[in-house]
């Protein structure tokens, strides 16, 4: 049985490219039809529907193929076991032109550093957003999400809705909002008087 070649590409947001990683996999040798991907999905996050259908699609004397290993793992303990379960299975895990060898120990430290620089990475950047988020409360600037409806708009629903004669349903087709907005509303309201 021929041997292939299994790409996994990742993005952390919506708004990123997944362009450059899948042209890096098709100079690797990837198909472009054997590159799954997850997008808008942290490396920290174990669940990831590309990572399962691409782990479910190598078997063995097969290479499953990153551009980097923090696009695989953003911690330490999850990229050994990622590792780990590719060798058990008799899957050569490439990182970049790499291949990586878990019975080398050069090997093997180079990718406990590279796991644990990729989990720093992921650590530093939580850490800076938490920073800049308690800056900007403090500035007044970050006050969460915006109501759906105005204040007046939201006086009048609750007058409508203690009329009695509107149901929690009716309102939402109303005011064009979804039924637990109208609930937040009127939770708002009475946290108000």
């Amino acid at each position: 049985m021929k041997s292939v070649r299994i790409g996994y590409a990742r993005v952390s947001t919506d708004k990123q490219d997944l362009t450059a990683q899948r042209e890096a996999l098709i100079e690797l040798g990837v198909e472009p039809d054997r590159i799954y991907t997850d997008h808008g999905l942290s490396g920290r996050q174990r669940a990831r529907p590309g990572l399962d259908q691409a782990l479910a699609a190598v078997r063995a004397g097969d290479t499953f193929v990153v551009t980097k290993l923090d696009r695989l793992a953003r911690s330490v303990p999850d990229a050994r076991e990622i590792a780990t379960s590719l060798q058990e299975r008799s899957v050569r895990l490439a990182l970049g032109q790499a291949i990586y060898d878990p019975t080398d120990p050069m090997g093997k430290m180079f990718f406990n550093i590279l796991a644990t620089f990729a989990e720093f990475e992921s650590d530093i950047i939580r850490l800076r957003t938490r920073e800049g988020m308690a800056v900007a409360r403090a500035k007044g600037k970050l006050r969460g999400k915006k109501p759906k409806l105005s204040e007046k708009q939201a006086k009048e629903l609750r007058r409508l809705y203690d009329t009695t004669e509107y149901s929690i349903s009716d309102l939402a087709e109303l005011f064009s909002v979804s039924r637990p907005t109208v609930y937040r509303t009127l939770q708002r309201h009475d946290r108000a008087k």
